[in-house]
């Protein structure tokens, strides 16, 4: 179905999905299996020389994991999807294949903290050097940044915790005008609210934890490749070199561009990072992101709803000194709003409170609808405090760097009804603020 011409919410239904291939099965089975009989000796050849596309272990590929990356392809238009137990073991298997070796990442300093910190402190030990630039809203200055090295430029469509926007054509023509992908690691917005490759992304990564499952009961990662992007062997060597693990059927060594062409990326993911780092997510996991993403849409046009609405209310609440999200009415980013998201720019927001860091705590106990817990895109309306909980491994000069105060409070609105939650967050300000 990626192929015809189907609409979204068609799709979301739909897409990677033949009920006459799976026993006439509605709903998506669950197949949970270790290994697959490979039906005889000729076939098994066959299969490990990938002549024929077939399942082999589940640790590699899965049919109902194949069904998540091939419906997630199929929103946001990528030429291949790989699926993985988490968001961050899909930003890892990303770095891991495209700066093999080793080089650096330009990124933005707009980040969740996970993937700050462990730029900063992990993937430096495996050769990979991370570059923050206060610059990611500067393209002419950001240019000036990009080494010899310098492997990619990742970004998030709407930044955490600050809902910062970024104009990502303008990042796309400088990432291509040096010869490197834009990353764009999309969790907040989701594929309805915002497709990375319609304007100039390469590889968008997903914490499907989030927004795409929507329920708060399943960790899990995904990994798309638009199919675009050319890997130059002076920059990426890792694409051309031969392997006998990728032999053909007279056993002679082939690249991973030989053998799975435009998508050799997610080939590279799979077969290497996938396979022997092992991150896989579970069948049960894939059926119940799957099931999330059939409401994705209604979902996201009552959180959005709902968040324009508190946003209305913090933006004449005494109790608040600023409010970030894109369409609040002080935001620099109402122009990008208006231009990459017209369907809302998520249910995220943040603000600071009119008070002290204490203070800020107290409003937090005091919340009686909001669950206090780091996560977003639940349909359960959340509050955190990024400095303490989300962003808790920023150093003060991380947290100064990536324009985080210590009186931010971080929302992400549910599906309850507005008016209970913007009673709830009045009442919390009161006794907070006494």
């Amino acid at each position: 179905m990626a192929k015809n011409k189907f609409n979204f919410d068609t799709l979301k239904i739909r897409a990677g999905y033949e009920p006459k291939d799976h026993n006439y099965c509605v709903s998506v089975p669950i197949y949970q299996t270790t290994s697959y009989d490979l039906g005889g000796t000729q076939r098994a050849k066959r299969i490990v020389t990938y002549q024929e596309n077939a399942w082999l272990y589940s640790r590699i590929n899965n049919p109902t994991v194949d069904v998540l990356e091939k419906r997630v392809a199929a929103l946001d238009g990528a030429a291949a999807a790989l699926a993985l137990s988490s968001g961050m073991a899909a930003i890892t298997y990303t770095f891991f294949a495209i700066a093999e070796g080793g080089g650096r990442i330009l990124t933005s300093p707009y980040l969740y903290g996970g993937s700050f910190d462990s730029f900063k402190s992990i993937f430096p030990r495996f050769g990979i050097k991370f570059d923050f630039s206060p610059n990611i809203e500067n393209v002419k200055e950001l240019e000036k940044e990009i080494k010899p090295d310098t492997k990619a430029i990742f970004i998030e469509s709407i930044g955490n915790p600050l809902v910062t926007l970024l104009d990502i054509e303008a990042l796309s023509a400088l990432a291509h005008k040096h010869n490197i992908p834009l990353i764009v690691d999309n969790t907040v917005a989701t594929p309805y609210l915002f497709n990375p490759f319609e304007h100039g992304a390469d590889i968008v990564v997903y914490s499907a934890t989030k927004g795409l499952s929507g329920h708060g009961n399943v960790i899990a990662g995904i990994i798309l490749d638009s199919g675009n992007f050319e890997w130059k062997e002076a920059k990426f060597p890792q694409f051309y070199k031969k392997h006998y693990t990728l032999r053909d059927e007279n056993a002679v060594k082939r690249s991973y561009l030989e053998v799975f062409k435009n998508i050799a990326f997610i080939g590279k993911a799979r077969m290497d990072y996938l396979n022997y780092f092992g991150s896989s997510l579970s069948p049960f996991d894939a059926y119940l992101v799957l099931i999330g993403i059939e409401t994705l849409s209604e979902r996201l046009q009552k959180q959005v709803s709902n968040t324009k609405k508190i946003v209305e209310y913090l933006e004449n609440s005494s109790y608040v000194s600023k409010v970030n999200y894109p369409t609040a009415k002080n935001s620099s980013y109402n122009e990008l709003a208006k231009k990459y998201f017209p369907k809302g720019t998520g249910s995220v927001l943040s603000f600071e409170i009119n008070g002290s860091q204490e203070q800020g705590q107290k409003f937090i106990d005091a919340l009686k609808i909001f669950t206090y817990l780091a996560n977003l895109g639940d349909a359960k309306s959340l509050v955190i405090d990024p400095f303490k909980v989300t962003h808790g491994e920023l150093t003060n000069d991380d947290l100064a760097l990536a324009k985080i105060p210590l009186n931010l409070i971080r929302l992400s609105i549910g599906l309850e009804d507005p008016d209970d939650l913007i009673a709830d967050l009045d009442q919390a300000f009161k006794e907070a603020l006494k």
